[in-house]
């Protein structure tokens, strides 16, 4: 992580959030939503997800780029929940394991959030499609504020990362959908 890492906190917003545990649910099921996003997505146009593949990968390797050359820690003794996941209770059990699987005490990579990040990439995979029900947008949505929410209520991250990690997302596929790489590779790969 080197001597440069930083905390993204603002104390003001990030001291009033609490932890609830029962949110550790949500935070883990996330990568069964990110697959579940992806594959849903990939039964859009063939060019559509071509170019969500693109700015995905742009938005992984911003991420990346962060962790490396900016990166950031958590502290969560000094934030106080190393405590809490010591006593009893399914959830702060799940807390706990999520912490120790993390970093133990200090917790590294907060920002940008690539829960938030993944999370909002794939509601913008399918938010305007026309052969993705309605029912399925929807559910995207409001699981990618729930994620978004589980990453500050069960205390991983900081309200700078879900925001950084949102606007990652936002940008990564407007240039996706402006660059349309989908265009170039099809036809580069033209019988």
């Amino acid at each position: 992580t080197g001597r440069w890492a930083f905390v993204p906190k603002i104390p003001l917003i990030d001291d009033r959030i609490p932890l609830i545990p029962i949110f550790v649910v949500i935070y883990i099921f996330s990568y069964a939503f990110w697959v579940c996003g992806t594959a849903a997505v990939s039964l859009t146009e063939k060019r559509h997800f071509i170019n969500y593949l693109f700015g995905l990968l742009g938005a992984l390797l911003v991420g990346f780029l962060f962790f490396v050359f900016a990166p950031t820690y958590i502290d969560r003794a000094a934030e106080g929940v190393m405590a809490e996941v010591e006593k009893p209770g399914i959830f702060r059990w799940m807390l706990g394991f999520i912490y120790r699987s993390d970093g133990g005490i200090i917790g590294h990579n907060l920002f940008p959030s690539l829960h938030c990040q993944s999370s909002l990439y794939c509601y913008l995979g399918v938010r305007r499609r026309e052969e993705i029900p309605g029912w399925f947008r929807g559910y995207t949505l409001v699981m990618t504020v729930l994620i978004c929410l589980s990453t500050l209520f069960t205390r991983q991250h900081y309200s700078m990362d879900v925001l950084s990690g949102l606007a990652v997302a936002v940008v990564c596929h407007a240039a996706a959908q402006k660059l349309d790489p989908a265009r170039h590779f099809m036809e580069s790969n033209k019988p």
